[in-house]
């Protein structure tokens, strides 16, 4: 005999409350209602599961039998739903996160501890690409990128605003001084992006024009393809570089040089698939991005 549930939730109301008024009032059904669910079981089952009389309802042999299975039943259903409601609000499971090569090693690894401590039920993965991944094919699940993203049909939220300064190590400064403005830049080493680098602003190599005449420009000591390549070679010694100030903070090597002088600005964007809107593993991860962002001044 299939379980027929709504029968034996009527029936266990009505074996609590002792008659089919009160397990009515419970149930927000009607008295007849009520029994006629309870004459329904009894037939299924072929057996009287109720003796009837003036002071209300009494369980027969067969009906006590099934009243504890059915209370069994329900108490285990009450707890399994209190774990998945638990389950459910408590972020858990795995969370794979794309961003670049130079903001995961330089900024966002090293505050990844208090994160996995915060959420020890989150699997994190982190992979560092200066590719775009396919979000939508599941490639990872969130994206922090440095330039809107290629793909339709995603959610994207600005993260911050970054500005480029201009960094070098203090031997470099040491040996070579310190430039005062921005025409002093002319005798010194600077490090660029590469012509085929892609970067989020057009004119990422301003150093080699800022101060300049119309149309005259520096030349290069290193050209990079990556911003992570500059960060390095500026650390080297080798000259000055436009970094922005995410890469610099734990680094008391890099001095800033021109501070006065501000280079373009971009923005840091947090992206995801339409389908993980709700999901709490990406809602406590881009909280917690935007805390420690804010904690850091940037």
């Amino acid at each position: 005999m299939p379980v027929d549930w709504d029968k034996l939730r009527v029936f266990h109301a009505v074996a609590v409350a002792g008659s089919f008024t009160h397990a009515g009032e419970t149930l927000n059904l009607s008295q007849s209602a009520v029994s006629r669910q309870i004459s329904g079981l009894e037939s299924s089952l072929g057996v009287p599961l109720f003796h009837r009389h003036a002071r209300g309802l009494i369980l027969t042999e067969q009906g006590d039998l099934l009243h504890r299975t059915v209370h069994e039943i329900f108490a285990k259903l009450s707890i399994a739903e209190a774990r998945i409601g638990e389950i459910k609000d408590r972020p858990q499971g795995p969370l794979r996160v794309t961003t670049t090569v130079a903001f995961g090693s330089l900024w966002l690894t090293e505050r990844i501890k208090e994160f996995i401590e915060l959420y020890p039920e989150i699997s994190l993965s982190l992979i560092l690409t200066d590719s775009e991944l396919d979000l939508a094919m599941r490639e990872a699940d969130v994206g922090i990128r440095m330039m809107p993203p290629h793909q339709p049909d995603l959610i994207q939220r600005r993260l911050m605003t970054l500005r480029y300064h201009i960094f070098a190590g203090v031997e470099y400064l040491e040996q070579r001084g310190t430039p005062m403005r921005p025409q002093d830049l002319d005798g010194h080493n600077l490090i660029v992006y590469g012509e085929d680098a892609e970067a989020p602003v057009a004119n990422v190599n301003w150093l080699l024009t800022v101060g300049m005449p119309p149309r005259k420009q520096r030349r290069a000591t290193l050209r990079v393809n990556s911003i992570y390549g500059i960060y390095r070679a500026v650390q080297s010694g080798l000259g000055v570089g436009a970094l922005p100030h995410y890469m610099t903070i734990s680094d008391p090597n890099l001095v800033e040089v021109l501070p006065k002088l501000r280079g373009p600005t971009f923005d840091a964007h947090f992206i995801y698939p339409e389908e993980l809107r709700n999901s709490k593993r990406v809602i406590v991860f881009r909280d917690f991005l935007r805390r420690k962002i804010l904690e850091a001044g940037l």
